[in-house]
């Protein structure tokens, strides 16, 4: 998590700009909750790095949210625990203090990704759960026909999965989240099936990587995508998703087991 930001943000996404709202659009996905949970195996105390808002916090064990912005620690359900205000790459810890930890959305907007996972390895005896996106699956969503900028802002921000188990180091398991039609948690794959929704510009502001494009250029991806709604181009080629139950996307979800 790089630079500062007015609410505190230390990516490099401004959610002092972005934040407002966030969680009426992100909201969590029981089957990635589900991948999560058991992920997580026996663990009672779990460390949720990145935590924004608290989605996919575990409700029954005990966990430590983690989460520099201000805008996204104010948006966190009374029912959870406060969010510590830290970074990925300086977590006020001690060494094996947590029997498992978890980020979920958040790896690819750390200034420095290495120091953040070995801060996770360092403070965590059991394992480091991610769900991230494969950056080399991106393009085969639609989206690409319409804001390229978007995908290329995000193949560029999320590290690779090798990246990842590397640096983390263990045992590594690599597990395909397929993304169900009526996903709640609203990031752009999520929209698959849903082409409108990308219309919203408020639903746009909750996927991070819109935030890098010009107001123009956002306009001109709006303006692509309605006109091949309405004549019914988009359709023509992608229609069939409208109905198709899940959609293999990018999103998985990394667990390093310690050695």
């Amino acid at each position: 998590m790089g630079r500062a930001h007015s609410d505190g943000s230390a990516g490099d996404a401004d959610y002092s700009r972005i934040g407002e709202g966030y969680r009426n659009y992100r909201q969590p996905e029981q089957a990635f909750e589900t991948a999560i949970a058991q992920a997580l195996g026996d663990a009672n105390t779990v460390l949720n790095v990145g935590a924004g808002a608290g989605s996919y916090e575990p409700r029954y064990r005990g966990v430590t949210p983690v989460e520099p912005s201000e805008s996204m620690r104010a948006q966190r359900p009374a029912d959870l625990p406060e969010a510590v205000n830290a970074t990925a790459e300086k977590l006020p810890f001690p060494d094996a203090h947590f029997d498992a930890a978890m980020t979920t959305f958040s790896v690819h907007q750390w200034g420095d990704l290495d120091k953040g996972l070995r801060e996770m390895r360092r403070v965590t005896k059991g394992p480091v759960v991610i769900m991230t996106c494969d950056p080399s699956l991106l393009h085969q969503f639609w989206l690409t026909d319409y804001a390229p900028q978007v995908i290329e802002t995000e193949a560029r921000r999320y590290p690779k999965t090798n990246t990842l188990a590397a640096t983390l180091g263990g045992r590594i398991e690599v597990t395909p989240l397929p993304i169900p039609l009526e996903c709640a948690d609203g990031f752009n794959e999520a929209y698959y099936g849903r082409p409108e929704m990308l219309l919203d510009p408020a639903a746009r502001r909750s996927c991070s990587a819109w935030s890098f494009l010009t107001e123009t250029e956002a306009a001109e991806a709006e303006e692509a995508l309605r006109r091949d709604l309405e004549s019914g181009r988009w359709d023509e080629q992608y229609g069939h998703l409208r109905s198709a139950e899940t959609f293999d996307g990018s999103l998985i979800l990394m667990t390093a087991h310690p050695s």
